[in-house]
């Protein structure tokens, strides 16, 4: 991109996008434990360290900076005082009560004696201890660690630090010590810091310094000069020292205490301005990039820390994007492609339906999929945003969940033979799951029991909604701070600039394509027939899908917005700039979609597989078409299992295609999912099963000059009587090569039974489990690329 800035207003550009990245990943860290980080110091180390130390303060709402005297070499400082330390854990499983006190106290006295040994016979004699307590609610896999006293202060800090981390507390449920930890340290070296040198003669220098757009005067000193001829000193300036440079910015204070800490602190309010203007600039749009991704980013920390379910907690089976007035998507965090590129059009639902009526803390659910859902364990969370001068919104967050049961006729709702959506669950089209900040939780227990097919834990939804609602108030929050920052007139500018951007980086890919058509096979007998027509002018292209097959009676429909989804998603790997997905990938791109086919179905279709298998298959169509990517395994292996008390889903890894520029990934959630699995501690110790096996499927990738993925292999045993399915796809069909490349080995699914009689299941298959049998998964490679 040509510009006419000149190479200071350039250099300042590259700086202020590392301090924006910086300060990113300071709050993101900081938002996934809890922390707000406006409510502390920022405490700077390293030779540069000081030099962008105010800026990404400013960035963050921090007002006071902390800098040792060794700042510049500190962690070899540290590293030379540091404590020796001894830790030892103990697992109890036990109940906080009043009856399990004594065996806590037992606990920890063996292993205070156990690690106050360890560094005794290390000649360490002056030991401290820090005495805690993994606590967690029971239920729950998230513990909190505790200062081991009396009963009620555990309870009580236990509460506290639960409602700062996770939004809120559940007295009824009972606390349980997962394990006690106890450390002992000792043996630091003393902290002797020499005199600072005071200079008999006080002389300032000055400089001249470009910040903030413009040329300063910027005095410059030696760090020994303040608290010896200087008390104080205001920015702008640069504070020498011996292993390191300062940098004071205009508005900042520096002082130094008693122990020669350079202590810098903000005295005037920052100006916040629209300085910047409506104006696209490419180094604010690099800036908004990232600062709306990082919106999007915090709320998904956020709802891993408070939600209920292994899949949210676990899994990560959920999305955080933002929106614009339109309902369009500005920008998401690296979460599941296929939410994201399908959540715009549950977001348009809601703005057509409430637009007049919405107030502020009017939260909204719906997962409709001919509404721009999915299918109906994806359920979305909207949260419209209002600026205080307006009656009607500006911007929206949403998150979208995969809950582990939403009712319908088999436990998980993923049911493998549905042919009617009703038998798949649950179905909310605009629900107002919160009105003014009062969230409606009897009207929506209501609604999770009251249909032919219920949800079999409405508890755990009603816990994850919370979890969804408390991760857009974060969203909402981090909207506000940076409208305060910016002007609203300036961040509307720029989600509409971010999503110029986007759709031209997709136009310079466009006008490197040609036409192409490519016919895709189901293991159902369905195919995906795709043409491609480029429109080299106008850098513009056509993604026709007539010729595809008609809906069908099983449940591997896919309703408009997923076939949208997955053609951004698409666009989206094949832009090598760093760009968020967003709708503006699509402005360039005519999308048809005849009615009545299974990329287009009609209510009430069955449509669960439509969004993890059909997804899959309509990606490895374009990828193959454009000669881009030999098939991956093209499915998301759903696996569920559950009863009336339980339920559980999980999507399982397999190959990635190969590139003309490399070998495709072993052992990944390939394209249309980004989750991962359950740890398998968390599993046995949630679920009745063992995990007897989980490994690499050697040589299940196509062979060619650059080979497919290799899947994996997969043993579940169950420790009791239940059902369990499988939804898969490209167990009849292999995923194919390209450019000469080798297909890859297809996928299996077995039940090997207690008496050892192996039963070879579907694609799409249900069976009922007896204790002692064993579900086998063996999910297809990726096919290979090239001789």
């Amino acid at each position: 991109m040509l510009t006419t800035k000149k190479s200071e207003e350039i250099a300042e550009g590259f700086l202020d996008i590392a301090v924006d990245n910086m300060a990113t990943a300071i709050k993101k860290i900081s938002t996934e434990k809890g922390y707000d980080v406006r409510d502390y110091a920022l405490v700077s180390f390293g030779g540069a360290g000081g030099q962008h130390a105010c800026k990404i303060a400013d960035k963050l709402g921090i007002k006071k900076i902390f800098l040792h005297p060794y700042a510049g070499v500190l962690s070899a400082f540290g590293m030379g005082l540091a404590d020796l330390s001894s830790i030892k854990e103990r697992t109890l499983e036990i109940t906080l009560v009043d009856q399990n006190i004594s065996e806590i106290e037992r606990v920890t006295t063996e292993l205070t004696n156990e690690v106050q040994l360890l560094l005794k016979k290390q000649n360490i004699n002056n030991i401290s201890f820090r005495k805690k307590a993994h606590i967690k609610y029971k239920g729950s896999d998230s513990t909190l660690e505790i200062d081991i006293a009396s009963l009620a202060h555990m309870k009580q800090a236990f509460e506290q630090l639960h409602k700062n981390q996770f939004g809120f507390v559940s007295v009824d449920k009972e606390l349980i010590i997962e394990k006690i930890h106890v450390e002992a340290y000792g043996g630091a070296g003393s902290v002797k810091l020499d005199k600072p040198k005071t200079r008999s003669k006080h002389k300032l220098s000055r400089t001249n310094i470009y910040s903030s757009g413009k040329w300063h005067k910027a005095t410059v000193i030696h760090r020994n000069e303040l608290g010896s001829h200087i008390k104080e000193l205001s920015g702008p300036a640069i504070i020498r020292e011996d292993h390191g440079t300062n940098y004071l910015e205009k508005g900042w204070r520096a002082s130094v205490d008693k122990e020669n800490n350079l202590i810098l602190e903000r005295v005037e309010d920052i100006e916040r301005t629209n300085a910047i203007g409506t104006v696209v600039d490419p180094v604010q749009l690099e800036i908004f990039n990232n600062l709306f991704m990082s919106i999007a980013e915090q709320m998904g920390a956020v709802l891993e820390n408070v939600a209920h379910s292994v899949n949210m907690k676990e899994r990560l089976d959920f999305s955080c994007a933002l929106f614009d007035v339109e309902g369009n998507l500005v920008a998401n965090a690296p979460h599941m492609p296929v939410h994201l590129g399908s959540m715009g059009r549950s977001i348009k639902t809601i703005i057509d339906n409430r637009k007049d009526t919405m107030k502020k803390n009017d939260v909204y659910m719906l997962n409709d999929p001919y509404n721009g859902g999915t299918h109906l364990p994806d359920i979305t969370v909207i949260s419209p945003w209002f600026d205080g001068k307006n009656s009607e919104p500006s911007y929206y967050v949403a998150t979208r969940g995969h809950h582990a049961d939403i009712g319908g006729i088999t436990p998980g709702s993923m049911p493998p033979m549905s042919k009617n959506i009703n038998e798949e669950g649950i179905l909310f089209d605009d629900f107002l799951l919160a009105e003014k900040g009062k969230f409606k939780e009897k009207k929506l227990y209501e609604a999770l029991i009251s249909t032919d097919y219920p949800a079999r834990n409405p508890e755990q939804n009603i816990a994850d909604l919370k979890g969804q609602i408390a991760a857009n108030e974060k969203g909402l929050h981090e909207l506000t701070r940076v409208t305060k920052d910016y002007g609203t007139k300036t961040v509307t500018a720029y989600m509409t600039h971010v999503q110029n951007n986007a759709e031209e980086a997709v136009r310079r890919i466009i006008h490197t394509l040609t036409d192409t058509t490519y016919d895709y096979p189901l293991d159902n007998r369905a195919h995906i027939r795709c043409a491609v027509s480029v429109d080299q002018k106008s850098r513009s292209a056509k993604i026709d899908f007539t010729g595809t097959s008609p809906e069908l009676q099983n449940n591997f429909n896919a309703p408009l917005a997923i076939c949208h989804a997955a053609v951004l998603y698409v666009f989206r790997c094949l832009v090598d700039d760093d760009i968020p997905l967003n709708q503006g990938c699509l402005k360039p791109i005519e999308i048809i979609v005849p009615e009545k086919t299974f990329l287009n179905p009609t209510f009430p279709s069955a449509v669960v597989a439509g969004n993890v298998e059909t997804s899959q298959a309509i990606v490895n169509c374009l990828f193959l078409a454009f000669d881009a990517m030999a098939a991956s395994q093209g499915t998301m292996n759903n696996f569920t299992f559950g009863d009336d008390d339980i339920q559980y889903y999980e999507t399982i890894a397999g190959g990635m295609g190969a590139t003309s520029k490399g070998a495709g990934a072993s052992a990944i959630q390939a394209h249309m999912t980004n989750s991962r699995l359950t740890d398998p501690e968390v599993l046995e110790w949630r679920f009745p099963v063992l995990l007897k096996e989980f490994k690499i499927r050697e040589n299940s990738g196509g062979s060619g000059k650059f080979a497919g993925g290799d899947g994996v292999e997969r043993r579940i045993q169950f420790l009791k009587d239940m059902q369990a399915a499988i939804l898969s796809n490209n167990r009849n069909v292999a995923p194919m090569g390209l450019a000469g490349g080798g297909d890859a080995a297809r996928g299996e699914n077995w039940l090997q039974k207690a008496d050892g009689e192996i039963q070879i299941l579907e694609s799409a298959d249900e069976v009922s489990v007896k204790k002692g049998d064993i579900f086998i998964i063996k999910t297809p490679g990726g096919g290979g690329y090239g001789n």
